[in-house]
């Protein structure tokens, strides 16, 4: 599994002084990162990525309803960019499953856009899409259901569990339609600005790497924190690679 960083962790330090932020992560060890607002940021990305010797394999963008989804996929694939996911559709939709399957849908319709330009699809959720309120299934199991197999799920195992959903058993029902995962720590209950490094909240992280050793990649994330970002990234950095050395032990 490759480790890679959500840059939405560092969103004010990457509005200050992008080339110092993504100099730091390199200097962590991180070879990969994954933006957000993908259109937003193309031009600074273009150039600072490989000046730290960086790539964005996976991107966030807006996709079901951006009215232009092929300029996102054109711009992703000029960046290196082969996974683009949309990382938020309303809450509202995910209560009921023909709003599900609309969505399904629509993602199916995009995974043909995408491969015209050599990208393909993607979906994160939050915590309301992993509910279990379909007879214990959840919105992301009915909404796999539905999708064309070129669209792939980036799992957040953190508002899986908020949502009442263990990670480790959801990847168990959604096996390899998961390719990406977040993974960030902290209380279950509360703020987000209570996150922690990875190894120091609720998570049981090891579990969820040994239920799915075929994710291409590991994205740390923190949605928000109230110390030293920067700090709390390296130290889940560092955590991440002693799980995955004592999972090949």
């Amino acid at each position: 599994m490759d480790i890679s960083v959500q840059l939405y962790s560092v969103r004010q330090h990457l509005a200050d002084d992008p080339s110092a932020t993504l100099a730091r992560l390199a200097e962590m060890g991180f070879t990969q990162v994954e933006p957000f607002g993908l259109m937003d940021h193309a031009d600074m990305l273009r150039e600072q990525l490989p000046a730290h010797g960086l790539t964005a394999p996976s991107s966030h963008a807006s996709l079901v309803e951006h009215e232009d989804p092929a300029s996102v996929f054109a711009t992703a694939a000029s960046l290196g960019v082969r996974t683009v996911i949309d990382p938020y559709v309303d809450r509202e939709k995910w209560d009921s499953e023909g709003d599900i399957k609309a969505t399904a849908d629509r993602l199916n319709e995009l995974a043909g856009i995408a491969g015209e330009n050599g990208v393909r699809v993607g979906y994160h959720n939050h915590d309301f899409e992993t509910r279990p309120i379909f007879d214990g299934r959840c919105g992301l199991d009915i909404l796999a259901d539905h999708l064309d197999p070129r669209v792939v799920l980036e799992l957040d195992t953190f508002w899986s569990a908020v949502g009442g959903t263990d990670p480790a058993e959801l990847l168990g029902r959604l096996g390899q339609r998961v390719q990406l995962l977040h993974l960030k720590d902290g209380p279950f209950a509360g703020s987000t600005a209570e996150q922690q490094p990875l190894g120091k909240g609720d998570m049981d992280v090891p579990s969820v790497l040994a239920a799915a050793d075929w994710i291409e990649t590991g994205v740390i994330e923190f949605d928000d924190y109230t110390g030293d970002i920067l700090e709390a990234i390296a130290q889940s950095y560092a955590q991440l690679g002693e799980y995955q050395q004592g999972a090949r032990a």
